[in-house]
């Protein structure tokens, strides 16, 4: 194939001009800071309202629920922290449950242990140093949390879920309103990571208290991420300083990436029905050759087709396999040499060289979840490159084959 395609969007995608241009006049002349009570500070302030108000309106949700962050790894923190010790420190702990009953002081958190690392290494966190109790909810083999699984593990203590709405690695997709109404029927809170969600699956209607999204997933430079938590909820904040973003996130606000984050948000969103099927289609072409013609290959997580609510099982741009018999690292390095550019997971597991943690917990076993590959497609692609980019992953697994034969 000629010229090189990039098939890792789930790690970044690539930024829209039309995000660079709404953002270049706040890195330019109107470069005062949105706090200051003159005319510089004015038209920033203004913007970061603006902006504010569009991610709202693409959520579904209130300006006041909007907080601003440096990224989704930010955003999981601010907002599975900022509630836990919020709901401790301002009341829920103690509150009484739907029916008028006594519940005791809530420092229970549900979790899955598929989640992407900021939302594990969050929960952790609370319960080292701030000792409440963590419950993983063991999903199905292909990442699935079932609602009877969630059901299961809340406690009368419960004062958390955080389920990811898209995984990450596997693409597997979430029924978040199910289990967020799961959730709070036993009176708990309900946050989920939609980072890799957002351009290809529905943000409202969701039924959540809380969720996370990342700017340089949809299309805005790298640095910037939204934090959406109901205004109504308690939020202990992780930064201190002069009570910027409503109190939740102090700091001076990055006027230009909120800008840029909002346009780009705008647009996955104009876009979404058309990429979606568009691309949907490209994947599971792609899906079907490599399984056809790649001896050992098996498709992790959920497969392609819609469940029976019509929720696609996995993201529509969204293909990973593991390649038994080889190393994925190898097949890596093989693919960039035919032009294709993939991933073995999550960019965020940052030197490591231990096998998935998200294939392991559905399974898989450790050196055979080293042989994974992330295939996850931009919007742009046409099925021309999909056929070309399934011809070099079936051409380098022969040649690995016959290397090692």
């Amino acid at each position: 194939m000629t010229g090189r395609l990039y098939l890792d969007t789930a790690a970044a995608a690539p930024v829209r001009r039309e995000a660079l241009e709404a953002a270049w006049p706040y890195l330019a002349g109107a470069f005062g800071n949105p706090s200051s009570h003159h005319e510089f500070g004015r038209g920033p302030a203004d913007a970061l309202t603006d902006a504010r108000a569009r991610v709202a309106k693409v959520l579904g949700m209130r300006t006041t629920d909007i907080t601003f962050t440096s990224g989704g790894t930010e955003a999981d923190n601010l907002a599975i922290i900022g509630m836990a010790l919020g709901a401790r420190t301002q009341g829920r702990a103690q509150t009484q449950g739907r029916a008028g009953t006594a519940v005791p002081p809530r420092r229970h958190i549900v979790t899955s242990p598929i989640e992407h690392e900021a939302v594990l290494a969050s929960v952790e966190f609370l319960a080292r140093v701030h000792g409440f109790t963590v419950t993983e909810v063991a999903p199905t083999s292909d990442g699935t949390v079932t609602p009877e699984a969630l059901t299961a593990a809340i406690r009368p203590d419960t004062v958390l879920v955080s389920v990811g709405y898209a995984n990450n690695e596997i693409g597997t997709v979430a029924d978040i309103p199910t289990l967020a109404g799961i959730a709070h029927d036993a009176g708990a809170l309900f946050h989920t990571d939609a980072v890799q969600a957002a351009g290809w699956l529905p943000l409202t209607g969701l039924g959540v208290d809380a969720l996370s999204l990342a700017g340089h997933k949809v299309g805005a430079p790298k640095g910037i991420g939204v934090a959406a938590i109901r205004a109504r909820v308690p939020v202990e904040p992780l930064i201190h300083g002069g009570g910027q973003e409503s109190g939740r996130r102090s700091g001076t606000e990055n006027v230009a990436l909120a800008v840029a984050f909002a346009t780009a948000l705008e647009l996955a969103e104009a876009e979404r029905h058309e990429a979606a099927d568009r691309v949907r289609a490209i994947r599971d072409e792609f899906i079907a050759a490599v399984l056809d013609s790649v001896p050992g290959a098996f498709l992790t997580g959920a497969a392609g087709m819609a469940g029976p609510d019509g929720r696609p099982a996995r993201t529509p741009n969204h293909a990973s396999f593991c390649f038994s018999h080889t190393s994925g690292e190898a097949v890596l390095l093989e693919l960039e040499r035919r032009g294709v550019t993939a991933s073995s997971g999550s960019a965020c597991a940052v030197g490591s060289d231990e096998p998935s943690h998200v294939l392991t917990a559905l399974g898989v076993a450790a050196e055979v979840a080293q042989t994974s590959v992330r295939f996850t497609f931009p919007s742009s692609i046409t099925g021309e490159q999909g056929r070309a980019a399934a011809q070099s992953v079936i051409a380098a697994a022969e040649s690995l084959a016959t290397s090692f034969a």
